[in-house]
């Protein structure tokens, strides 16, 4: 009987084959696969004449989520009453969240979708509460539970995460735009959310105002920033804020303004000296913001038909200076709502169309009806206050156009003549209709009215048209330049430091002497001074020789457009450029808020630009390097 195969035998199958049958097996083995390996280079030479495709090896890929995570920036732009939340790159927010009360909702809660269910509004509206459930934050920290800001934080970031961008909450790198003006506990609260719920290895913290001037492509700019709690003009001069002033005239007011014309329609009257802890509310705060955004809208400017710049009519002998009151008939009747007229007179105007505006908030169902004039009060008020004297306002409430005349009066010169040029509206309420407008033309005016001079009143007034006065003002103006003449002289035969004998060039053509004076033991002459050369515009003339020609605009009053600061934190994050303000996530949770350095300058240049760069790229490895938050740490 002929021995079995090894491969027919079940034994050889589980104990392994033979020596003697392994031996024999690997030889058959190896001549069959020479075989194999000849008839398929013959069948590619018949088939391929020669060419053949090598073996790729099979990649192993983990989930698109895996892949970007690491290389993913996630930009949150945090404002007063919503969030906007998207990846560094796109040119807009992928998902935008609002606060309400509908988040404060326990597990379970389903009440909002009951048929008969009814938000008792009034018992949150007390004191002082009315509208609180709609803002993440406010500015006076006093009473506020900081606990509660960070867990509205964690909602929204949350909410946009799996609603709007569709990922899950692996730690990925931030990007926090915040106004710089933010209290450091409001801060803190925000970043302990971030660091503690969401794990991200670095927390990056942007400007608002310069993320706004970078979105509309300028190094310079005056933002003004109409917001919630109130409106901040900050000028930005090379991607740097040089000058921050603020007003409380924002949109929270505008809402309060709006219910208060509602309710004086409504036949309930409220004095206006009453603080907001004890007023009483008789709408809702969701229905008269509707409302504000709706239907509330801003008058156009329109200037004096007198205007200051004409002469003034002249006094009366007693000094009292009364305007000339224009004779009219007493007789006349008032304009009545009826349009027919006699023959030979002019037709008078029609009525104004009135509209009617439901109000389901209050303890009965109401309707006021109300003329398209009248629905501007409230922005009038709010923004302007035109009804008053501007000595009458402190100087936390200064109107809108006045706090942007007064911001770019006290910038240095060649700082204003950019950003008069650039100036940036922003914010919520520059959706009033025509606000942003009016606010420009106001300021045109008092520009044109009172120039740059800060001096302003009837004295400068009768100095401007009286031509005694003005001979006097340049005879004392005379007296005093020969005087610093003399003493410039005496300096320089003392001792001093000479002037350059070569100055500018006169009228003439020839050399005159030059205009400076000694200061300190040095020459200062502006006047004659060559200006220095600009690197950035340098490099751009080289890299673009086409714009060489052009001059940016400059001394001119004018308003561009903006992306926004969202826009403006998605490209420079895009872009990869180091921002002051890089935390780590291993230093704050063991130093939080008190290791940080108070100043920027107590940080060395060279020390936080690898810091900078060492978090952007590297995800932030831990170092002992010091950290700074920049501008909100001196806030």
């Amino acid at each position: 009987m002929s021995a079995s195969l090894p491969h027919r035998s079940v034994a050889n199958i589980r104990g392994g084959p033979t020596p003697s049958s392994r031996s024999g097996s690997s030889h058959r083995e190896r001549e069959s696969s020479s075989h194999r390996d000849r008839g398929d280079r013959d069948r590619g030479d018949r088939d391929h004449s020669g060419t053949s495709t090598p073996a790729r090896p099979i990649p192993t890929f983990n989930t698109p989520s895996s892949l970007r995570a690491e290389e993913e920036l996630i930009v949150v732009d945090f404002g007063t009453r919503k969030i906007q939340v998207g990846f560094a790159g796109d040119s807009a927010p992928r998902g935008i969240v609002w606060f309400g009360p509908e988040q404060q909702r326990r597990i379970g809660d389903f009440r909002d979708w009951q048929t008969d269910y009814q938000q008792d509004w009034r018992s949150k509206a007390a004191g002082g509460n009315w509208g609180r459930d709609y803002e993440l934050w406010r500015p006076d920290v006093r009473g506020l539970e900081l606990g509660q800001v960070g867990d509205k934080v964690e909602k929204a970031v949350r909410e946009a995460y799996t609603k709007y961008m569709l990922i899950d909450s692996r730690p990925r790198r931030m990007v926090c735009v915040m106004p710089t003006g933010l209290p450091i506990p409001l801060l803190s609260a925000a970043l302990d959310s971030l660091f503690h719920r969401f794990q991200p290895p670095t927390v990056s913290l942007l400007s608002s105002p310069v993320a706004v001037a970078v979105a509309a492509g300028v190094r310079s700019a005056l933002v003004v920033d109409l917001g919630w709690n109130e409106t901040i003009v900050t000028s930005i001069y090379e991607y740097r804020e040089v000058a921050t002033k603020r007003t409380v005239r924002g949109g929270r007011r505008l809402t309060e303004e709006t219910h208060r014309f509602l309710a004086k329609e409504l036949g309930h009257v409220q004095q206006d000296n009453n603080k907001d802890d004890k007023q009483e509310y008789v709408l809702s705060f969701e229905e008269c913001h509707d409302i504000a955004n709706r239907l509330v809208w801003c008058k156009p400017f329109k200037a004096e038909k007198t205007p200051k710049s004409s002469p003034p009519q002249p006094a009366s002998p007693e000094g009292e200076g009364l305007a000339t009151v224009e004779e009219s008939d007493e007789d006349k009747p008032t304009i009545t709502t009826t349009t027919t007229t006699t023959a030979g007179e002019k037709p008078l105007p029609p009525p104004p169309k009135v509209t009617t505006v439901p109000l389901r908030s209050g303890r009965s169902p109401a309707s006021v009806e109300v003329t398209f004039d009248q629905l501007s009060e409230p922005c009038e008020n709010t923004f302007f206050d035109s009804q008053y004297s501007l000595s009458s306002f402190d100087d936390h409430e200064i109107p809108v156009h006045l706090l942007v005349y007064r911001t770019l009066l006290q910038l240095p010169l060649d700082v204003r003549a950019l950003c008069m040029s650039r100036i940036i509206f922003t914010g919520g309420c520059t959706t009033v209709l025509g606000l942003r407008k009016r606010i420009f033309d106001e300021v045109c005016h008092i520009v044109q009215e009172r120039g740059w001079d800060s001096v302003y009143g009837k004295a400068k007034e009768q100095l401007r048209t009286n031509p005694k006065l003005k001979k006097r003002h340049g005879r004392h103006q005379t007296t005093n330049n020969s005087n610093n003449n003399s003493n410039s002289n005496t300096s320089t035969t003392l001792g001093g430091v000479s002037p350059p004998t070569t100055g500018g060039a006169t009228s003439e053509g020839t050399a005159g002497p030059a205009s400076g004076q000694e200061e300190d033991g040095i020459w200062h002459d502006a006047a004659n001074s060559v200006p220095e050369v600009d690197p950035i515009e340098a490099q751009l003339a080289r890299t673009n020789p086409s714009s060489n020609g052009r001059k940016p605009l400059h001394g001119q009053l004018r308003a561009i457009e903006s992306l926004g600061p969202w826009a403006g934190g998605s490209l420079i994050t895009h872009l990869k450029v180091s921002t002051v303000a890089t935390i780590d996530k291993d230093q704050w949770t063991q130093h939080g808020v008190t290791g940080a350095t108070v100043r920027q300058a107590d940080v060395e240049a060279k020390t936080q630009q690898r810091l900078s760069w060492n978090a952007m790229n590297r995800g932030g490895r831990e170092g002992k390097e010091p950290w700074t938050l920049g501008v909100w740490g001196a806030a």
